[in-house]
């Protein structure tokens, strides 16, 4: 971008581009890093920067401009990489941490809901901490479908292993099926299901609607 060109006629498609709604001192994302909780705060910060067009700025496609254009003020990713070399590096305690917060996980007194967001947030903290990467390539071998596959079964299991003994039946029908069902679909036949062992549990219920 040559020097003498404002700034304000950068177009809204490119990355430099302001946004009236982006104001100064404004947070991004609702968690501030302290130090912990890395791998959810950097999730959490590319899903915001994308949705703003700058994630760029911060994985070094978007060359630094030359020191005499109006944009040349950008260090975004001399940051970002620092932080990655600080905190994002996964290591051994981490990954037995988050291991074992999945294997203890039982539903105990929790409804189906409040069990599969508990379960949820440590998924989404392997996702944040980039253990389970994604595949890039443009191949058509089938292997990027087949990893993808095998992660969504092993999380119906996790979340099928910590149910309570009252879904064994339910628990044992999803699981013949071939191949198992979406997390999103098992999820959905628990909440029918302890819909179901709520409605015999208070046959009062029953007695209303018949009036």
């Amino acid at each position: 971008m040559p020097a003498n060109e404002s700034v304000n006629t950068i177009s809204i498609d490119d990355p430099h581009y302001i946004h009236p709604s982006d104001i100064p001192g404004v947070k991004l994302v609702g968690n501030v890093f302290e130090g912990s909780g890395y791998g959810n705060w950097r999730r959490s910060m590319l899903i915001a920067l994308s949705a703003k067009n700058k994630t760029g700025f911060i994985d070094g496609t978007i060359p630094k401009p030359a020191a005499t254009s109006a944009t040349a003020n950008s260090t975004a990713e001399v940051a970002w990489k620092e932080l990655e070399e600080r905190f994002g590096q996964s290591n051994g305690a981490q990954l037995y941490g988050v291991q074992k917060k999945l294997n203890d996980f039982a539903q105990g007194n929790d409804n189906i809901a409040t069990y599969f967001t508990k379960i949820k947030s440590v998924w989404d903290e392997i996702e944040g901490m980039g253990m389970n990467p994604r595949c890039s390539c443009s191949c058509n071998c089938g292997a990027t479908e087949k990893q993808q596959k095998f992660e969504e079964d092993k999380r119906v299991v996790q979340f099928l292993m910590g149910l309570n003994n009252s879904y064994t039946a339910i628990r044992g029908t999803i699981l013949i099926q071939n191949p198992l069902p979406k997390i999103a679909m098992v999820y959905n036949i628990l909440l029918q299901e302890e819909r179901q062992e709520s409605y015999i549990i208070h046959p009062k219920f029953k007695l209303k609607l018949q009036q």
